[in-house]
């Protein structure tokens, strides 16, 4: 059981020297500053969703590796959130939970810190749609600028 733990040690906990990869072998590492994690985000698949927003755009070398490491920085602020969110879950007051993160868990997270809702994971409710309410000074703005634009 060890040597399965072993397979899936992120890189800040094992040695600087070397690291394990999920195959089990070890592999030098000289620089110090390379990591093994996995890659969720290549530059050619970030080129192609670019691609799909505008084919013409071209990013610089620097913006790229700008996104990804926004991208990497987000997933692993998401999956840390939700291990806390499950553990504060597991310890308080749920008996009988595996020691798990649920897709409850990841979805409170994102909800909470920047106000993402995916729907159809989780839960099957409706989310109402929140209206914004409208201040008196608001829709008098709105009419003064409604009547200025009737004299253009």
């Amino acid at each position: 059981m060890d040597s399965e733990l072993s397979d899936f040690v992120s890189p800040s906990q094992s040695s600087p020297s070397t690291s394990t990869t999920p195959s089990g072998s070890q592999n030098k590492n000289t620089s110090g500053s390379e990591n093994n994690a996995t890659v969720l985000l290549t530059k050619p698949r970030l080129q192609e969703l670019v691609r799909e927003v505008d084919p013409n755009e071209q990013l610089d070398e620097d913006v790229e590796d700008c996104l990804l490491q926004i991208a990497d920085e987000f997933v692993e602020n998401v999956i840390n959130g939700s291990c806390l969110l499950a553990k504060h879950r597991i310890q308080n007051g749920q008996p009988n939970r595996e020691n798990k993160v649920e897709v409850k868990d990841v979805q409170l997270y994102l909800e909470r810190t920047y106000n993402i809702w995916i729907p159809g994971f989780g839960t099957e409710e409706l989310r109402p749609y929140k209206r914004t309410t409208i201040t008196e000074a608001h829709k008098q703005r709105q009419a003064l600028i409604r009547k200025a634009l009737k004299k253009y």
